[in-house]
């Protein structure tokens, strides 16, 4: 099980702390300039991927203490457990194994005296013959015609994966087949997917595994009314709905038929679970194959965090670096720049993944934690955030790190397109890391015959500090299996640093009081009753009730 200790009291964390002190006024360019192996030394490769860890404000000695602080913290104890199906979701008494659905070994793997990984073949195996059915138009709706839209109705982890995925591998997708996604309980999301759909060839998979979920409920019974206005017969529900659910009683009197509810497990966190059944939507998209890359990019990585020494292990050293920035440089933020169109929602889904997992302020024992744990994730695809808000990573108050994440191989190869994106990508991490310096700054201006005085006013505005840390990760081109990778190495970093801050990252109890109170809520704005309320609130329900009519 994992260790119940502060990492503040280990000897690395006093190590790092002086080591700070010693790094923290050196400049990246210098160095850059000391060490010309600097690069070979702060970069990996895994597979296809390029990981240049060299454009952050470390040394080799940064590395060596981070390391220490994860040995000291056990992390590669707390990788065993959680491959090994252990409980370490402690606060929900579930095990961790989104891994187990991207397991193509042979070797069996318990969980409360079961073989889980006979119960997900069992499942993969429903998920493909549904999928091949829909392409080979054996499986059809109600008139008879093929399905050429599917909506996936769900929300969080049960819609930010499948739609980050479907949209990132946009280029894989069926060319017969669209893909839609409803999860705002705002009537509007429902209604603007809705007036693009053809009844007759329009698939609604519902994403909920309780079937209670109150936004996704709410929204599937938007689709079934819909649905039923042109179809008429509520036998005809049955052709054009399926659930991603463990709720059966509940998703057959919605008129669901019990062939089409797809299971998945309590261990699998729903942030974590694009991998499982509620990956549905992704393999009708891209057909079951792809899907089936998809996982085993994810399993490579997998391996990789399991067998890695901690020096060479990808996800370890970022999450490491995220530590380093977060809790002795105090960075609060980090940027997500996908320079990559088809992967501009990864930034939104890593905010999920990260933030719901180690947005925590109490530590394993119970105890108030008493250091910073997850900064704010954000982010935008290049080029366009260059011109949006770069201009407060560069030359702003606050130290912002950055991952650049961007295909060496463009999926859509148009004219000099990528050589241009290309030139962006690389040239932000050399500015962030360089900067312009006074001297520099100046030759450029007189450079053009500026006056004396001129130059003195504007020079102060023109200098840019760089020394900005960033982390370039470059792979060949944007495949399932790449992507599969990519997102699991994200993952990975998540659960290292979770285990080094000594928090749960696996339950999100912190979305639970709005969600009871909106419930309550939600009855006295459909009544005419009255609760007692703070005065904001109490007069915020009254000005909505007072433009009803």
């Amino acid at each position: 099980m994992l260790k119940n200790y502060s990492p503040t009291s280990t000897e690395a964390w006093q190590q790092l702390q002086a080591h700070y002190t010693d790094l923290q006024p050196q400049h990246l360019r210098s160095l850059f300039a000391s060490d010309p192996q600097r690069f070979e030394k702060l970069s990996l490769q895994f597979e296809e991927f390029l990981f240049d860890l060299s454009k952050n404000r470390i040394t080799e000695e940064t590395i060596d203490l981070l390391v220490k602080l994860a040995e000291e913290m056990e992390v590669p104890a707390a990788i065993e457990s959680m491959f090994r199906g252990e409980k370490i979701n402690v606060t929900e008494d579930r095990a961790v194994l989104h891994t187990a659905l991207r397991n193509f070994t042979d070797r069996e793997l318990q969980v409360d005296g079961e073989d889980i990984l006979k119960e997900v073949r069992a499942v993969q195996q429903q998920m493909q013959v549904f999928c091949d059915s829909i392409h080979n138009g054996t499986l059809t709706g109600y008139t008879g015609k093929s399905f050429r839209h599917i909506v996936n109705i769900g929300i969080g982890g049960s819609h930010l994966g499948p739609q980050m995925v479907c949209e990132a591998l946009k280029s894989y997708q069926h060319p017969n087949l669209e893909v839609h996604f409803i999860s705002n309980v705002d009537g509007t999301d429902a209604a603007e997917v809705l007036k693009k759909l053809d009844p007759e060839t329009t698939l609604f998979i519902i994403a909920s595994k309780t079937f209670t979920t109150k936004e996704t409920i709410t929204n599937a019974h938007t689709a079934r009314n819909w649905f039923l206005e042109h179809a008429k017969e509520q036998a005809h529900v049955s052709k054009h709905f399926v659930a991603l659910s463990t709720n059966t009683a509940e998703v057959e009197k919605f008129g669901i038929a019990p062939e089409n509810i797809f299971r998945f497990w309590d261990w699998v966190g729903g942030r974590f679970s694009l991998w499982s059944a509620i990956g549905l939507s992704i393999a009708c998209a891209l057909g079951y194959n792809r899907f089936e890359e998809l996982l085993r990019g994810a399993e490579a990585m997998d391996k990789h965090f399991r067998e890695a020494p901690l020096k060479q292990n990808v996800p370890v050293l970022m999450a490491l670096l995220s530590i380093w920035y977060a809790n002795f440089f105090n960075c609060q933020s980090h940027a997500i720049l996908p320079y990559d169109q088809y992967m501009r929602l990864l930034p939104e889904f890593l905010q999920q993944l990260l933030m719901e997992s180690n947005g925590k302020s109490t530590d394993r024992n119970g105890n108030p934690v008493t250091y910073q744990t997850q900064p704010v994730i954000w982010g935008a695809a290049g080029t366009n955030s260059q011109h949006s808000f770069f201009q407060l990573i560069h030359q702003g108050t606050i130290l912002i790190p950055c991952d650049f994440i961007a295909a060496a191989v463009s999926n859509n190869p148009i004219g000099e397109h990528q050589p241009l994106l290309l030139s962006n990508y690389f040239a932000q991490t050399e500015a962030l890391m360089r900067g312009k310096n006074q001297e520099e700054v100046r030759q450029e201006l007189e450079q053009k015959n500026m006056a004396a005085d001129e130059l003195k006013t504007l020079l102060p505005h023109k200098l840019f500090e760089g020394n900005k840390p960033t982390t370039s990760i470059m792979l060949r081109q944007l495949t399932p299996y790449n992507l599969g990778s990519l997102l699991a190495m994200y993952e990975h970093k998540t659960f290292v640093q979770g285990v080094i801050w000594n928090i749960y990252s696996f339950d999100q109890w912190g979305v639970e009081l709005g969600k009871q109170l909106a419930t309550s809520i939600e009855k006295e704005l459909l009544s005419n009753k009255t609760a007692d309320h703070d005065s904001s609130t109490a007069n915020l329900i009254n000005y909505y009730k007072g433009h009803l009519n």
